[in-house]
């Protein structure tokens, strides 16, 4: 069942050192990222800790029974790229090693068992820009065109020996959507002081909402068509960021749609769309992780008999838009190993920053993390 894939991607996005909190704090400002995307990246690297050395990447990912891990993501992924549904939602992984570099077999099975990620040898030695190019082009591809230029020039070099990489896209539409002609312009409280004009969308449906005392802050449940998916919405009353008192096990409680009210509710939601792309080495190490980018500490002979190998860069990038048909959201992960070197109804107004997420409801898997302070 993918019910430990999906606690262990809720765990690395919101335990106390988990993503969300970590890449807020270093960006300080907006964010949106896929934790599927990384844990699905991160995992087939660990394939080689059935065999290998695990500390490294267990610091971060919590994992103590990698194989229940393995197979609870192939039971997630045949819902979630199940076809007949009324949404896209895709995800693909892809290994491209250097050719002339010798992998263990046990490896690059594991990851096509477990992943359905095949190995594609690239000439990273003598043809590093156009092997990025390359890959470059498989994400653009899997997202629609929305994750361009994954790989920046210069992060794939002539000692590359692995890349790893997972795409996500996400495109659904509102099961209520919003009508264009009540598509205002209002002011967006930034902080106390400053504000900024959005295009402030509108609409009055029945949805799943609630309110949490303790925390002062607003719940909607925004679905997607057939309900399959949906867009939760974190709004605190004030301004305020409250991400660092966000936990799993507090979200899970407050997003069960068992505690929320079905009601008539009057919505102003932003229009917006988020590109964001993050360097994640320093938020890596922040959570414990540093070990995987020492040459002198890190194992990762369940790769290679010649155990040269470290962990060089972790990009992550990705995409959202929410307008009033609906959303469209794409994340891409890689990782990059070298050898060593106006009636009265109760009104949810989003025009101060507010955190989303993006859940398949079936599975109750969080998707998409965000957070949206600034047009």
């Amino acid at each position: 069942s993918p019910e430990l894939f999906i606690l262990c991607a809720l765990k690395l996005g919101l335990s106390e050192v988990g993503l969300f909190r970590t890449v807020i704090f270093i960006s300080m400002i907006k964010c949106f990222f896929s934790s599927v995307s990384f844990l699905t990246c991160t995992m087939s690297s660990k394939c080689v800790c059935v065999i290998g050395n695990p500390f490294p990447f267990r610091a971060v990912l919590f994992l103590d029974k990698a194989e229940d891990i393995h197979n609870g993501y192939q039971s997630l992924i045949s819902e979630i790229n199940k076809p007949g549904t009324n949404y896209l939602l895709r995800i693909a992984n892809r290994l491209y090693g250097e050719k002339t570099f010798t992998f263990l077999a046990t490896f690059i099975d594991s990851c096509q068992k477990f992943y359905h990620a095949k190995l594609e040898q690239l000439d990273f030695s003598r043809a590093a820009e156009d092997s990025r190019k390359h890959i470059n082009f498989w994400v653009e591809e899997k997202t629609e065109g929305k994750i361009q230029n994954l790989l920046a020039q210069g992060v794939v070099d002539s000692m590359t020996k692995l890349v790893l990489v997972n795409a996500i896209y996400f495109k659904g539409n509102w099961a209520t959507q919003f009508n264009k002609d009540c598509t205002v312009e209002r002011q967006f409280k930034i902080n106390k002081t400053e504000s900024k004009p959005v295009q402030m969308m509108f609409k009055e449906a029945k949805f799943n909402m609630s309110y949490i005392a303790d925390f002062q802050t607003k719940i909607l449940d925004l679905s997607y068509v057939d309900n399959e998916t949906s867009m939760i919405i974190l709004l605190p009353d004030e301004i305020q960021d409250n991400s660092t008192e966000l936990t799993y096990e507090k979200l899970i409680e407050w997003i069960n749609p068992e505690t929320m009210d079905y009601r008539e509710v009057e919505v102003f939601l932003p229009r917006f769309k988020l590109e964001e792309t993050y360097d994640l080495k320093p938020v890596l190490r922040s959570m414990g992780m540093a070990d995987a980018f020492d040459s002198y500490k890190v194992d990762l002979s369940g790769m290679s008999a010649s155990n040269d190998l470290v962990l060089s860069e972790v990009v992550h990038k990705s995409f959202v838009e929410v307008n009033e048909k609906g959303t469209e959201a794409a994340a891409a992960t890689v990782v990059v190993f070298r050898t060593l070197c106006a009636r009265i109804l109760p009104q949810f107004t989003a025009d101060h920053p507010f955190l989303f997420f993006i859940r398949h409801n079936k599975t109750g898997n969080i998707l998409f993390y965000g957070r949206f302070c600034s047009p």
